[in-house]
C-alpha cells in the first residue's frame, strides 16, 4: 500500500528552524576554520576539531527539525536512538575529516577538493543513516537519481564553504557563506526527501501515536546546547570576529614604550679594535 507523506505538517516553520539551525552550525563550523588557519599550530587540532562538531551538530539538528514536520498519514513513526545518535557521529566525524584536511592543506587543488568530497558524503551519509533509523509499519523506498542529485548537492555545497573558510576575509564574507551553506543543506535535505517513496504493510484504520515533536525534542536538547556553547566561544573571541590576528609587534602598540634595538659590535669592527691595541701597546716603551 502506497503511503500518504507529508514533510511539512507544521507549514513552514520546521523547514526555515531547520535553515537556520544549519546556517547556525555552518557559522560556527566555519568561523572555527578560519581561526584554526590563523593560529599556532599547537592550537590548530582544538579549533578544527570544535569547528568539525559544530557544523556536524548544526546540519545532525537540521535534519532532525525538518523531520518534525514529516508524516506518514496512518503509520505512527519511532526513532531507534542507538542508530539516531549514529547518525550524529558519523556526521561529525566525516566532517572532521574534510575540515582537517583543508585545516592543514590549505583550501586549494586537491586538498579543497578531498576535504570538500568527504565533508560533503559526511552530510549525505547522516542523512541517509538518519531516515534508516525510522522504524513504523513499512519501508522506505528511494528514487536513484533524486538521491545522487542530493549526494551532488551536498559535495558541492561542502566543498563552496571549506573554500570560502580558508579565504580569510572577515566576518561578513563567512556570514554570507554560512547563509549560502545552510541553503544548500537545507536543499539537500528536501532533495532527498522527494526521492522518498513509502510503501505500508498494512491497510488497517489510521492509528494513533506520538507526535514527531513529542519523540524528537528530547534528542534535540544536547546538540542544541552545544551549538549555544560553541556560539559563546565564538563571540567572546574577538580575533574570531574580525577573522584575522593582530601582527602588530608589541613595541607599535599604543601604550607600550618602544625600545630602541641594542647595538652589538659586529665581529669586524672587534678585530679592527684589536688590531689598534696591538698597534699602540707595540709603539709603547718596555719599562727596564
Amino acid at each position: 500500500m502506497q503511503g500518504t507523506v507529508d514533510g511539512f505538517s507544521y507549514g513552514l516553520v520546521t523547514p526555515l528552524v531547520a535553515y537556520l539551525m544549519a546556517c547556525l552550525g555552518g557559522a560556527l563550523g566555519l568561523r572555527c576554520t578560519t581561526r584554526a588557519l590563523l593560529v599556532a599550530q599547537t592550537w590548530r587540532p582544538g579549533w578544527l576539531a570544535l569547528g568539525s562538531a559544530a557544523i556536524g551538530s548544526g546540519i545532525w539538528t537540521m535534519h532532525f527539525v525538518a523531520m518534525i514536520g514529516f508524516t506518514v498519514e496512518g503509520a505512527p513513526i519511532h526513532y531507534d536512538k542507538p542508530l539516531t545518535f549514529a547518525s550524529l557521529g558519523v556526521a561529525i566525524l566525516m566532517v572532521g575529516i574534510g575540515i582537517f584536511i583543508v585545516g592543514y592543506k590549505g583550501a586549494t587543488g586537491s586538498a579543497l577538493f578531498t576535504g570538500g568530497t568527504i565533508t560533503g558524503l559526511g552530510i549525505a551519509s547522516m542523512h541517509y543513516l538518519g531516515m534508516a533509523g525510522m522504524r513504523f509499519d513499512g519501508k522506505f523506498e528511494y528514487n536513484t537519481l533524486t538521491v545522487a542529485a542530493s549526494v551532488a548537492i551536498a559535495m558541492a555545497a561542502a566543498t563552496a564553504a571549506l573554500w570560502a573558510a580558508g579565504q580569510v576575509r572577515g566576518f561578513l564574507w563567512s556570514v554570507g557563506a554560512s547563509l549560502v551553506m545552510g541553503l544548500a543543506v537545507t536543499g539537500m535535505h528536501y532533495t532527498g526527501m522527494a526521492a522518498l517513496r513509502v510503501h505500508l504493510h498494512t491497510t488497517e484504520a489510521p492509528t494513533a501515536g506520538d507526535s514527531p515533536a513529542a519523540l524528537l525534542a528530547p534528542m534535540l536538547i544536547g546538540p542544541l546546547a552545544f551549538l549555544c556553547l560553541a556560539g559563546f566561544v565564538v563571540m567572546f573571541d574577538p580575533l574570531m570576529v574580525m577573522g584575522k590576528p593582530d601582527w602588530t609587534p608589541a613595541e607599535h602598540k599604543p601604550g607600550v614604550p618602544a625600545h630602541p634595538p641594542a647595538a652589538h659590535p659586529s665581529r669586524r669592527s672587534q678585530l679592527h679594535s684589536r688590531r689598534k691595541v696591538t698597534h699602540r701597546d707595540s709603539r709603547t716603551p718596555q719599562n727596564r
